[in-house]
């Protein structure tokens, strides 16, 4: 077993009790020494597995609208039109248009449109992939 640790302010520590200095010496603080050998439960890398292969399925899906958008201009001008006049039924259906099948929620503002794609394990959301995209 380590030895305690002794905190260094058991040495002489100058203080001032009214205008005169005085030197005294504080006892010394022990520290129990903390615990080395900690039991952590079995881990179970199913879900995370699951997640990892979930964000390659949206990644593709995002890859899907990003090059619909890169290769469309005139696509790219009827998402920013319908957004310009708040149409987010319009926006929505644009985005699913491009083939994709997972969950998308969509804001935009005058800035750019930031798009929040999801997906699910079983009941529980495993993860989110987030895009934002400035068109001023």
């Amino acid at each position: 077993m380590p030895p305690f640790y002794q905190h260094p302010m058991c040495y002489g520590v100058s203080y001032f009790r009214g205008a005169r200095r005085v030197i005294g010496v504080q006892p010394p603080y022990y520290y129990p020494p903390y615990a080395i050998e900690r039991q952590y439960p079995e881990v179970d890398a199913t879900l995370f597995e699951q997640s990892a292969k979930s964000m390659q399925f949206l990644m593709k899906e995002a890859s899907l609208v990003l090059n619909k958008f890169a290769v469309s201009k005139d696509f790219a001008t009827k998402v920013m039109n319908a957004a310009q006049q708040s149409n987010m039924k319009e926006v929505d259906q644009l985005i699913k248009s491009t083939g994709i099948k997972s969950k998308v929620k969509t804001s935009f503002n005058p800035d750019g449109i930031n798009m929040q794609l999801s997906s699910n394990i079983g009941e529980a959301e495993c993860c989110h992939l987030t895009i934002g995209l400035r068109w001023l």
